[in-house]
């Protein structure tokens, strides 16, 4: 992770009048031919002023084919990455880099090569929230959206590392029958939902449909009557006539998910261990408004990735978009 703060780098939240902060960002946006990009599990106001919003795979897209001077990406640590490799002549700048991924941080390069090296002759497939030098060591990058796809278009037989999400991993294993080898990490955020706890909603919301990212333990994945990316689950939604919807993900999606099914009632799953009525991710929620408007004014702070590592990352990436492209997806 990255353990650099806004703070030590000189520059502090300044205080911004809060009825003009969105004029003011739309205003540094025009004047630097800037476009913001966030994430679905960003806060809603932020998801309301970005150019774009989507998940992993929309994002690189998205970041592939602009011709914006500065993207703001408002995600984490590694989104930035992706869009600097794919973009390496423009600014690409993410508004707190304190902003990081616990599932990036389960999978270091440096073991995750030896790891690599201890399976020959395996096709490596590693899942987007990766840092850049994983996926340097990767044939080909996936998101949730399309890692089922992209490990279906590869023969029977083929011997493949998944890396570095276990329950993805398993996930896949279950609905295509491979039998790839996993790396050991997981998001902190899908494996806190409370197995219980969802029950005891479904006491109470008895018609209501469960929708779960395939991040989740398979416990929960095994409630669900939908399994599938951020994108997937709103679609979903959008798609379907029933009212009430218990949603096992990062709770940033059910604001998208309110603005368009007004008519319909969508309830967080609680995780476990705690009070709370929704499970956030505190490294997506380290970005906020006020640091939006600094990023913009600064053009700082930028996101970097050695050339070397960039040389090396970008073939895996390029795969998935090649891929995904041909998919329909």
């Amino acid at each position: 992770m990255i353990k650099e703060s806004w703070k030590n780098k000189g520059y502090v939240d300044e205080v911004v009048d809060t009825d003009n902060i969105k004029e003011a960002i739309n205003k540094l946006k025009k004047e630097k031919n800037a476009v913001i990009l966030a994430h679905y599990y960003q806060e809603g106001e932020i998801q309301d002023i970005a150019d774009f919003v989507g998940d992993s795979l929309a994002l690189a897209q998205w970041a592939a084919k602009t011709d914006a001077d500065i993207l703001v990406m408002c995600g984490v640590h590694f989104m930035g990455e992706t869009a600097k490799i794919l973009c390496p002549d423009k600014k690409v700048i993410v508004p707190d880099l304190n902003a990081g991924c616990s599932l990036a941080d389960s999978c270091p390069a440096d073991r995750f090569a030896r790891f690599v090296e201890e399976h020959p002759d395996h096709t490596v497939i590693s899942y987007v929230n990766t840092s850049a030098a994983t996926k340097a060591v990767t044939d080909v990058v996936v998101t949730s959206t399309n890692a089922r796809q992209i490990v279906e278009s590869f023969p029977e037989d083929e011997k493949i590392i998944f890396g570095p999400d276990r329950n993805l991993g398993n996930y896949i294993n279950s609905v295509t029958g491979r039998n790839m080898v996993l790396w050991d990490g997981a998001c902190h955020v899908h494996e806190q939902f409370s197995v219980e706890k969802i029950i005891e909603l479904k006491k109470q919301y008895p018609d209501a449909l469960v929708l779960a990212h395939p991040e989740c333990k398979s416990v929960v994945v095994k409630l669900a009557d939908f399994v599938g990316s951020t994108a997937a689950l709103l679609n979903y939604a959008k798609k379907h006539d029933n009212k009430n919807y218990i949603v096992a993900t990062e709770s940033g999606i059910l604001h998208e998910m309110r603005k368009q099914c007004k008519d319909k009632n969508f309830i967080p799953a609680p995780p476990e261990d705690s009070t709370c009525a929704c499970n956030e991710c505190n490294f997506m929620r380290l970005n906020t408004m006020a640091k939006l408007y600094n990023s913009l004014k600064y053009e700082w702070p930028l996101i970097e990735v050695d050339p070397s590592v960039a040389e090396k990352a970008i073939n895996p990436i390029k795969r998935m978009l090649d891929i995904s492209a041909k998919l329909g997806l």
